[in-house]
């Protein structure tokens, strides 16, 4: 395990200081604000710490409100909303400086059988064995001398490989912009079979390339043109236990954006194929 990936789990090691009452912190890492995965995974921990480990979370809905500091440490409080014979429903905000950064309220169900139907199919894509990590991918765009350089070669939590073409490579190349994203990506060690760790992770996940989909349609990349964005909202399905320490392809795309908005939606296969989560985010995409 490598020590991006220790330094994330221990990040999603909250603190508890009250009853529903519970302490994050950022990494030590120069950065402008919290990346919204983190909080999204963060206030997920809190609520299951609230709620019977034989139910499951099947459902969150977050909106990020202030950009996150990562200077000081987050509490999240979690609010009890409804326990109910089946469901359980917990309301988290985040909140820094006194104020709330982050809103989700999380939904968790027993486990039960039902009807079955998966009308989502995986696209037929490559093997992620046969693909290039995504730094030395991107260090082969920007260059051996460039400055992202260091950037890349920092240890990452996330396997990911990209089988569709990187922003920057579509920013270079107008053949190459499309509305669609395909992306392997799996955590490099075996993990406890702990459900919940399983999910928080793929929400960690979920926020690194979904905004990307929106910038590819128009050859815009972060750092290489002069657009600014930020995650507004976010929403996930879970649809069955999955492991993120086993390959998962994430299939995004982007039916829309206008208005200083973009939106995305991403479905989660496991490498057999089979459905697991379902995402849909909003952010707010600008350019000068």
């Amino acid at each position: 395990m490598n020590e991006a990936l220790k330094e994330l789990l221990d990040l999603l090691d909250l603190e508890q200081i009250e009853l529903d009452i519970f302490r994050g912190r950022s990494p030590e890492e120069r950065i402008q604000r919290v990346f919204g995965g983190q909080v999204a995974a963060q206030a997920l921990v809190a609520a299951g710490r609230t709620v019977p480990p034989e139910r499951y979370v099947h459902s969150l809905h977050a909106y990020f409100i202030r950009p996150g500091d990562p200077a000081i440490p987050i509490v999240y409080n979690v609010e009890r909303i409804r326990d109910g014979r089946s469901f359980t429903t917990r309301r988290i905000s985040a909140i820094q400086h006194g104020k709330v950064i982050f809103t989700m309220s999380a939904s968790f169900h027993i486990m039960e059988t039902g009807v079955e139907h998966q009308a989502a199919v995986m696209p037929d894509v490559i093997a992620p064995e046969s693909l290039p990590l995504f730094q030395d991918r991107m260090l082969e765009v920007v260059g051996e001398d460039s400055p992202w350089r260091e950037w890349l070669a920092r240890p990452r939590p996330v396997d990911a490989r990209y089988v569709t073409p990187l922003t920057w490579e579509a920013h270079r190349d107008p053949e190459l912009r499309g509305s669609e994203t395909n992306v392997w990506f799996r955590y490099d060690a075996e993990l406890p079979d702990d459900p919940l760790l399983h999910v928080v992770l793929a929400a960690y996940a979920s926020d690194f390339t979904l905004v990307d989909t929106v910038l590819l349609t128009h050859g815009l990349a972060w750092g290489a043109s002069n657009v600014a964005g930020a995650s507004l909202d976010h929403a996930m399905w879970f649809h069955r236990p999955f492991r993120v320490d086993d390959w998962m392809l994430y299939a995004q795309e982007s039916p829309w954006s206008g208005a200083a908005r973009g939106l995305a939606r991403g479905e989660m296969f496991t490498r057999s194929g089979e459905l697991a989560v379902s995402v849909v985010q909003e952010a707010m995409i600008r350019v000068s």
